[in-house]
C-alpha cells in the first residue's frame, strides 16, 4: 500500500518557469503523484487572484496557503475552516507614516484579494494584472483608503531606504509583524503578521490529512520558504534557490527551468518510469 505524502509547491521560482508556467513534464508529474494517492497543495507568497489558475491547472481539490501563511483556506470548499491572520490596522497606518516620512515611492495593502495602492503606477498595476487579468484596485492614500486590517503589505523603497526602513520596522513594530525583503530586482519590502509563514499553512494542512512530519514533502527557491522547508521532513530546495535555503535543505534539486520538482517526484517517489 502507498505511503500517502504531503507535497507543498511554492509557485514563483520553483513550481513556475521563469515566464510563469508549469512545464508539461512536471504538470504530468504532479498530476501521477495526486493519481498516486499523494496530497498536493500549494503554499506560497501570492494572494489567492494569482495563484488559482495553477491550482485548477494542477487538478487541486485541497487547501491553498497563501501570503505566506497569512490566509490558509480551501478554495473549492467553503465548509473548510478559513485561517486568515490579518495585521493590525493601527500598525498598518503607523508603518505608512515612516514610508511617507522616507518618501517611499509606492506601497500596496492587500485585505486578502482587494487591493489598495497609495500611488498610481501604469507600470505596478500592468504587473499585477499579469498575475490576474481579473484583478481591481482602489488608487489613493493608503491612510484614508485603509479601513480594514491588511493580510498583506508591499512596500517599494528606494534601494537606499531598504535598510533604513528594514532597521525602522525591526525596532518599533517587531512584536506584531514580521517583513522580508523579495530577491533582485524588486527591493520590496513584504509585510505581514508576526508568527505568519508557509510552515503553519503546512502543519494545518498536514493535520488536516493526518501525515506525518517526515511524509511532508516542500519545494522552495526563496527566503519566504526557510520556515516550510524547515519544516518538512523532507525539504527540497531548487538548484536556483538561495543559498541559506540550500544550507537547510535535505535535499537540492535541479532549477525551476530544469523541471527540478519532477526530477526530485519521479525519483523520491518512483514515479519516473511512467512519466518519462
Amino acid at each position: 500500500m502507498i505511503k500517502k505524502h504531503l507535497i507543498a509547491l511554492d509557485l514563483d521560482g520553483t513550481l513556475l518557469t521563469d515566464d510563469k508556467k508549469i512545464s508539461a513534464r512536471t504538470l504530468k508529474t504532479v498530476k501521477k503523484a495526486i493519481a498516486d494517492g499523494h496530497v498536493v497543495v500549494i503554499a506560497t507568497g501570492r494572494p489567492h487572484r494569482s495563484s488559482i489558475t495553477y491550482y485548477h491547472q494542477l487538478g487541486l481539490d485541497t487547501p491553498m496557503v497563501n501570503f505566506n501563511g497569512a490566509l490558509i483556506h480551501h478554495p473549492t470548499d467553503k465548509k473548510w475552516d478559513v485561517l486568515h491572520n490579518p495585521m493590525p490596522i493601527g500598525t498598518a497606518k503607523q508603518i505608512i507614516d515612516a514610508c511617507y516620512d522616507l518618501e517611499v515611492p509606492n506601497i500596496v495593502a492587500e485585505v486578502q484579494d482587494d487591493v489598495f495602492i497609495d500611488q498610481f503606477d501604469q507600470k505596478l498595476i500592468d504587473i499585477f494584472h499579469q498575475m490576474d487579468k481579473n484583478s481591481t484596485y482602489t488608487v489613493g492614500n493608503l491612510k484614508h483608503q485603509l479601513k480594514e486590517d491588511p493580510t498583506s503589505m508591499l512596500i517599494f523603497p528606494e534601494e537606499s531606504h531598504v535598510q533604513t526602513l528594514r532597521n525602522h520596522l525591526t525596532e518599533y513594530h517587531a512584536e506584531l509583524i514580521e517583513h522580508r525583503v523579495w530577491a533582485a530586482p524588486w527591493n520590496i519590502i513584504e509585510i505581514v503578521k508576526k508568527g505568519m509563514n508557509k510552515a503553519v499553512g503546512l502543519k494545518k494542512v498536514a493535520q488536516h490529512y493526518n501525515i506525518p512530519k517526515e511524509r511532508i514533502i516542500a519545494f522552495g527557491d526563496e527566503d519566504n520558504d526557510m520556515e516550510m522547508i524547515d519544516f518538512a521532513g523532507v525539504g527540497v530546495a531548487m538548484g536556483n534557490a538561495i543559498e541559506p535555503l540550500k544550507n537547510i535543505a535535505n535535499h537540492v534539486t535541479k532549477t525551476n527551468e530544469e523541471d527540478g520538482i519532477a526530477e526530485f517526484l519521479e525519483e523520491y517517489l518512483q514515479l519516473k518510469e511512467t512519466t518519462k
